[in-house]
């Protein structure tokens, strides 16, 4: 039987596309392979948000190409747009489908491939099932490359996501994570007129869902009637992402991004008082362009003394056709000293988090098992080991004791 495997670079959109993708593969009768080197094709979903992502990219398709030369590859997402001669030059690459073919790619595959006969295989199973509800973006921030390659912002129908999402619990999924490249931005291109509050609102009404995960959240966009159903509604995951970006009002300015650090802290303070164990986290810029020692102290002791529990760093990586890419740029190594102390911050702060659950019963699901160790991740966002496992699967539903919070992960049992 042909066999596929899917390698995931960058956002959870793609890997909602991934999750959509191995489902529909299943049910056509090829089978999703666990480990690229037992496949027959590689499908490699690319990210082009940062040069270290794109060089990952290129340094997976030649690890590819020189230990499984038989496999055959094919390459798609924002990476295949941005370079897609480049990649069509390369030996190892079969087929090259740029983002706005991606939803004819499984089509695509069976072409390719000569395999499927409709029969419908055993089922591709996650701990948790990933649905895209949006895609594009309009905000045109003057550090991201993303509008260019993905488009405008576009949103799925909200009568079928609910549908997909009844699809889901049917087949066991008991959580489901909403992803979008500007989650936010859900329906407002929609006829009528669609809010996330609308979808969220429908999905929760699902008796047999569990729980909703949204994904990376934009605080311009979050009025007062979303935070304060995310804030009370049981049914939303106690874990928030939010593109904070930075703090500092002049940077802020530079990336074209209409925020202060004042809306945000009100914003982050609302989500803490409405859910006290909620996990909150932000994906933070360092680096940018014109960021001065004072920007980055700024924004250094905002993210100490507020809510946050982890962020996300990355350091400013110029992308070719954006603004920034052609302002004066802050030297890599205060980049990366910069960085580096953001991070020892974020992990302090995680720490210090999770150990206020030390001897608390939270709700979770099984997301990985080996022999009789679990990976169990709670409603809000804590990761906990567990060692004896027993009969338990991904996709259950457990109680887990936290016993230890570890420098990496806590530590925990079933009850």
């Amino acid at each position: 039987m042909t066999s596929v495997f899917i390698h995931n670079f960058g956002c959870r959109v793609n890997q909602a596309e991934a999750f959509d993708w191995s489902c529909r593969l299943g049910e056509a009768g090829i089978a999703v392979a666990r480990d690229w080197h037992q496949a027959d094709w590689v499908v490699v979903n690319a990210c082009a948000l940062t040069a270290r992502a794109e060089a990952d990219v290129r340094q997976f398709l030649k690890r590819v190409r020189r230990e499984s030369p038989g496999t055959r590859i094919v390459v798609t997402g924002c990476l295949a747009d941005k370079t897609r001669e480049e990649l069509a030059g390369n030996s190892a690459v079969c087929r090259v489908i740029p983002n706005f073919l991606k939803e004819n790619l499984v089509g695509e595959l069976l072409k390719l491939t000569g395999a499927g006969d409709g029969r419908a295989e055993k089922r591709f199973f996650r701990s948790r099932a990933l649905i895209k509800v949006q895609d594009g973006c309009d905000s045109h921030c003057t550090f991201c490359i993303i509008p260019s390659l993905r488009g405008k912002s576009r949103s799925r129908p909200l009568e079928q996501v609910v549908e997909c999402a009844r699809e889901a619990a049917e087949r066991g999924y008991k959580e489901i994570v909403l992803a979008g490249i500007h989650l936010c931005a859900y329906g407002r291109d929609l006829e009528p007129e669609k809010s996330l509050l609308d979808l969220l609102r429908a999905l929760t009404a699902i008796e047999e869902l569990r729980l909703v995960r949204l994904s990376s959240l934009d605080p311009r966009l979050l009025p007062e009637p979303l935070l304060g159903y995310l804030a009370k509604e049981e049914k939303i995951c106690p874990h928030f992402h939010l593109s904070l970006q930075h703090a500092s009002e002049p940077v802020l300015r530079r990336m074209g991004r209409k925020s202060t650090p004042a809306g945000y802290l009100e914003i982050l303070s609302f989500l803490r008082a409405g859910r006290p164990e909620a996990g909150l986290g932000a994906d933070i810029i360092v680096g940018f362009p014109g960021e001065e020692e004072a920007d980055f102290e700024f924004m250094r002791d905002f993210l100490k003394s507020s809510p946050l529990n982890y962020f996300h760093v990355f350091s400013y990586s110029p992308r070719a056709g954006t603004p920034a890419a052609g302002w004066k740029q802050v030297p890599e190594n205060v980049k990366k000293k910069r960085s580096e102390e953001l991070r020892k911050l974020s992990r302090e702060k995680n720490l210090a988090f999770r150990a206020g659950f030390v001897g608390r019963a939270l709700a979770g699901v099984v997301i990985k098992k080996r022999g009789s160790r679990l990976e169990v991740l709670t409603g809000n966002y804590i990761k906990v080991m567990v060692e004896d496992g027993r009969d338990l699967r991904p996709g259950q539903d457990v109680l887990v004791r936290i016993t230890e919070a570890g420098p990496a992960l806590s530590k925990g049992e079933v009850v």
